[in-house]
């Protein structure tokens, strides 16, 4: 007789555990506490032997049957279905630990502690959250280049193509990260260059006239916002670094008796330390800071707590207040207004200008040269720069004219 629905749960418990049978060795086992644990019995090599598959009701009358079939198919073919399942469960394991989200949380961890920025593992994180509700509990081994183009091409029907290009260049780093472990065979995700919608590079807005650009340097000038921001406003025309390389300067990473600025690694976006010379300009703005690391180790500190630094917003919310608008001028504007001025006097090696931007050679050797070359001519450039700043600031004609440029 096979058991039923109704006969399971009129069951009660005794003081001894009893069994409730089913049919092919398939039992409920009642125990006195209450508890009612599926097992089957069987033979294997001669020995008894008894298999678990759950509690009722979590695991109903119809999947412990499954369940038994299942074992009976394992038997038939002359294997121990005990073995089988404890074979199974390491693989599921195995398969958990292989998964993609699994694998990219263990790439994550590695490029964190070769100094990848806070900032930096914050938008990773926030990418591959996009791709990991989808596919990120499958096995990474498993994956096809048309499974995860897939996922990309939802994320280009929202029109966020810089997006799924990102995501995919991330997605092959992790890949090829599961190749060097061991964990998958190769790049899924490399077969997808050209299938992606390329987004149109848009510029930052940028001044890049003479004429411009002094009315600019006068309106920060007349800039009636926090003291602070003031500073930062009127210094990054000066040293023209990246926004954040500015927002994250320390005490500890100025040497004013030398005049320089060094830019350690972790702040940096080629993660390569960068050194910037301080025009005299410069100096008198950094020396004009109204604290010292005493009161906070940020240049400049965010007004809510002297731990943080100023927020990423502050200096385009400043242009903006200066009228500004977001397609005329950006915190990062400064650099190509700097590139492009710089270019423009003929005075400068583009060598020393890259540089100086921090636009590294992806050769080493030739990067190295370049450094050394042309660390005179940078500090040279820097001064001149300084000069020619105040000079548009100051209203003076801006003159044309062809100079010799620098050999280099």
């Amino acid at each position: 007789m096979t058991l039923s629905v109704v006969a399971i749960k009129a069951a009660k418990s005794r003081d001894k555990a009893y069994k409730l049978g089913d049919s092919d060795g398939l039992y409920l086992l009642v125990t006195p506490s209450g508890g009612r644990y599926w097992r089957m019995n069987y033979r294997y090599l001669g020995k008894q032997k008894t298999l678990a598959f759950g509690v009722w009701p979590e695991t109903g009358l119809a999947e412990a049957r499954a369940e038994r079939d299942a074992a009976r198919k394992v038997l038939a073919r002359g294997d121990d279905p005990a073995e089988r399942m404890k074979l199974d469960r390491i693989a599921a394991t195995v398969a958990a630990s292989n998964s993609f989200q699994a694998v990219a949380d263990e790439w994550l961890l590695k490029i964190e502690k070769e100094g990848r920025s806070t900032v930096t593992m914050k938008k990773l994180r926030w990418l591959l959250g996009f791709i990991n509700a989808s596919i990120g509990k499958r096995p990474i081994a498993s994956i096809s280049a048309q499974e995860l183009l897939v996922m990309l091409r939802k994320m280009e029907g929202k029109e966020r193509y810089e997006t799924a290009k990102r995501l995919r260049s991330t997605c092959s780093q992790i890949f090829r990260y599961a190749i060097a472990t061991a964990r998958a065979e190769r790049d899924v995700a490399a077969d997808l260059r050209g299938a992606l919608i390329v987004p149109q590079h848009v510029h930052r807005a940028a001044i890049t006239t003479p004429k411009a650009a002094g009315e600019l340097l006068r309106a920060i000038d007349a800039f009636e916002g926090h003291a602070n921001t003031l500073v930062a406003l009127r210094l990054l025309p000066h040293a023209f670094v990246r926004p954040g390389e500015l927002r994250f300067a320390e005490w500890a990473d100025f040497d004013l008796d030398k005049a320089i600025w060094t830019i350690p690694p972790h702040k940096t976006k080629m993660r390569r330390a960068h050194t910037v010379p301080l025009s005299h300009q410069a100096i008198r703005l950094i020396a004009s800071i109204e604290h010292d690391a005493d009161y906070s180790s940020f240049l400049f500190p965010s007004r809510r707590s002297t731990e943080r630094p100023m927020s990423e917003n502050t200096i385009n919310a400043a242009l903006r207040r200066l009228g500004y608008a977001q397609d005329e001028m950006t915190g990062h504007g400064f650099r190509a207004m700097a590139a492009t001025l710089l270019n423009e006097m003929g005075l400068w090696h583009a060598d020393a200008i890259e540089r100086q931007l921090a636009h590294c050679d992806n050769n080493a050797v030739r990067r190295a040269y370049t450094r050394g070359e042309y660390w005179d001519e940078r500090v040279r450039m820097m001064q001149h720069w300084s000069d020619h700043l105040d000079f548009l600031r100051d209203g003076a004609k801006v003159l044309t004219a062809k100079f010799r440029k620098t050999e280099g």
